[in-house]
């Protein structure tokens, strides 16, 4: 059991965050703490966070895909082969 003495402001401040976000103080302290230990680990990208890219996602991608000029004409040629008439 946790058992801390707040100050006067602290407190208020405590009381308007639990009623705000409607939670616990329990709750409250466990995202803190999670949150705190999260930044504390290494630097890691959203793809990194979510566990990496799916393995098959880019095995095909033509080399040179990462460049924002190059993304956007393989979605065109991808949306216009969709598209068109003669494919189906």
């Amino acid at each position: 059991m946790l058992n801390i003495e707040l100050d006067q402001e602290t407190e208020a401040c405590l009381v308007e965050i639990l009623a705000r976000e409607k939670i616990t103080s329990d709750e409250l302290i466990k995202r803190l703490v999670k949150e705190r230990w999260l930044s504390l680990q290494p630097h890691q990208s959203i793809v990194q966070r979510r566990g990496g890219h799916p393995e098959h996602l880019l095995e095909d991608a033509p080399p040179g895909l990462s460049e924002r000029a190059n993304r956007k004409k393989a979605i065109a040629n991808y949306l216009e082969n969709k598209h068109s008439p003669h494919h189906s």
